[in-house]
C-alpha cells in the first residue's frame, strides 16, 4: 500500500490537506470523490516523507523539544493520546510539524502505538527518543516518561549551547584578526610603496617583505581565495572520509587543553542517554546500544563498543572499561559503583552531571587563554607592519639628508 498526500475542496468550499493509503493513485482518486472531495492535488511517496511535501524548513530538535513538552503537559493534564496530537497539529506554528503530526495522529487511530507510529520519522527523533517512548508504553506512565525525555533533551540542549555560545566569540575574533591583516597588506601598505620606489636594495629587509607581500596578495587575491575555498572543500571532505575522520578525531582527544574537553563532552552525552535509560526500565544491552549511537567521536564509539559484546558474555562493564585503556579512572571508578549498589542509572546520570560541569569549566578556561592569544597575534602582525613601514619612512629621510 502506498501513502498519498492529498489537497482537495470539501462540499463546504473549504480546503482539506491530508494522507490515504491506497493500492495505486487511482484508487486513492476514486476513495476521495467518495468523499464527496474535489481534488486539486495527490502525490504519492513513501511513509514519513509529509514531512519533506508540506513545505518550509523541516523540523529541528528544537521542535521536536518544544513538541514533546507539550505533548507531556497535555498527557498529565489527562487528554487521551489522540486528542493531545490533534491539539498539537492546531498549535503547530511549522506546517512541516503540523503533516508530520498528522500521519502520526492517522497511524494511532489505526491502533499503532506512539512509538510505533513516529518509526518512520527514526532519523528525526532518533532511537533513544522511540526507546524511551516504549518505555512509557510497557509500563503505562507515558507523561511521567515523556518529562524525563523533555529533561534529558532540556540538558542535552543546554550543553551543546554553552559549547556553541562560548565558541562565537573567539570565531569573530578571528575573522576579524584575518580580515584586519588582509585590509593592512592589501589597502594600507600599497599607500607607501610609490615613496619607497626608487629606494630598491637600501630598503630594510623588513620593509621589502611586507611590501612584497602586500603586492602578491593584491596581485593574487583571487588566486588566495580559490585556494583558501578548494583547501576547505578537500579538509572537509576529508574529514567525513572514514580514515579522515578516525585520524581527526584522534587527534582531537590528544590535544593537550581541548582533548579533555571532548572526552568529556562525549562521555558526558553517552552516560546521560544510559543513565535516562536504564531509569526507565529498559534493558541493559538495548540502553548500552542506543547510548554508544549518541557518541560522535568515531575513536570513542569503537572502544565503548566492545561494551556489549563483554556485558553479554558476564563480565563487568567497569572491567571491560578498564580493558579498553581509554577511560578515565573516574569513569570506570563511577561505573563500578554503580555496578556494586544496583544503581546504575543514578551513577551514570552523576557522572554525566559532573562531566558537564567540566566541560562548561573547560571550555571557558580555554577561552580565556585563546581570546588574548588571538588579540596579541593580530596585535604583532598588525605592529609588525606598521614598524615596517616607519623603517622604510626613517630609510628615505636618511637618504634625503
Amino acid at each position: 500500500m502506498a501513502v498519498f498526500y492529498y489537497r482537495a475542496v470539501g462540499r463546504d468550499g473549504k480546503t482539506v490537506d491530508g494522507t490515504l493509503e491506497a493500492a495505486g493513485q487511482e484508487l486513492a482518486s476514486r476513495q476521495l470523490r467518495a468523499r464527496g472531495l474535489t481534488l486539486l492535488s495527490l502525490k504519492s511517496d513513501e511513509a514519513g516523507s509529509a514531512v519533506g511535501r508540506s513545505g518550509g524548513r523541516p523540523p529541528s530538535r528544537q521542535d521536536v523539544l518544544s513538541m514533546t513538552t507539550e505533548l507531556a503537559v497535555l498527557l498529565r493534564a489527562g487528554l487521551p493520546l489522540d486528542r493531545s496530537l490533534k491539539v498539537l497539529i492546531e498549535m503547530a506554528s511549522l506546517p512541516s510539524m503540523g503533516a508530520l503530526l498528522s500521519d502520526v495522529l492517522k497511524s494511532v487511530k489505526d491502533g499503532k502505538a506512539l512509538s510505533v507510529a513516529l518509526e518512520p520519522y527514526a532519523d528525526l527523533f532518533g532511537r533513544f527518543y522511540l526507546s524511551m517512548l516504549r518505555s512509557g508504553e510497557a509500563s503505562g506512565e507515558m507523561s511521567a516518561v515523556l518529562d524525563r525525555l523533555v529533561a534529558h533533551l532540556e540538558e542535552s540542549k543546554a550543553t551543546r549551547d554553552s559549547v556553541v555560545s562560548a565558541l562565537i566569540y573567539p570565531a569573530i575574533l578571528l575573522v576579524v584578526a584575518v580580515l584586519s591583516i588582509v585590509v593592512m597588506l592589501a589597502f594600507v601598505v600599497p599607500q607607501f610603496e610609490s615613496l619607497f620606489n626608487d629606494m630598491g636594495d637600501s630598503l630594510p629587509t623588513l620593509t621589502r617583505v611586507v611590501i612584497n607581500s602586500a603586492d602578491f596578495v593584491t596581485a593574487w587575491f583571487w588566486l588566495l581565495a580559490i585556494a583558501l575555498t578548494l583547501t576547505v572543500i578537500a579538509v572537509r571532505n576529508w574529514m567525513r572520509s572514514d580514515a579522515g575522520k578516525q585520524k581527526w578525531h584522534a587527534r582531537l582527544l590528544r590535544l593537550p587543553l581541548f582533548g579533555g574537553i571532548v572526552f568529556e563532552y562525549e562521555m558526558a552525552r553517552f552516560a546521560r542517554t544510559l543513565g535516562t535509560l536504564l531509569g526507565n526500565g529498559v534493558p541493559m544491552l538495548r540502553a548500552i546500544d542506543i547510548a554508544i549511537e549518541t557518541v560522535e567521536n568515531v575513536v570513542l564509539k569503537a572502544s565503548l563498543g566492545g561494551l556489549p559484546p563483554a556485558v553479554k558474555a558476564g563480565q563487568r562493564m567497569s572491567v571491560a572499561l578498564a580493558e579498553s585503556k581509554m577511560f578515565t579512572p573516574m569513569v570506570i571508578q563511577m561505573t563500578r559503583v554503580g555496578e556494586e549498589s544496583g544503581a546504575m542509572d543514578t551513577m551514570m546520570l552523576e557522572l554525566a552531571k559532573v562531566f558537564d560541569d567540566h566541560v562548561n569549566s573547560g571550555v571557558k578556561r580555554s577561552l580565556t587563554l585563546l581570546e588574548p592569544l588571538l588579540i596579541l597575534t593580530m596585535g604583532a602582525v598588525i605592529a609588525v607592519i606598521i614598524i615596517a613601514i616607519l623603517m622604510g619612512i626613517l630609510s628615505v629621510n636618511d637618504l634625503a639628508v
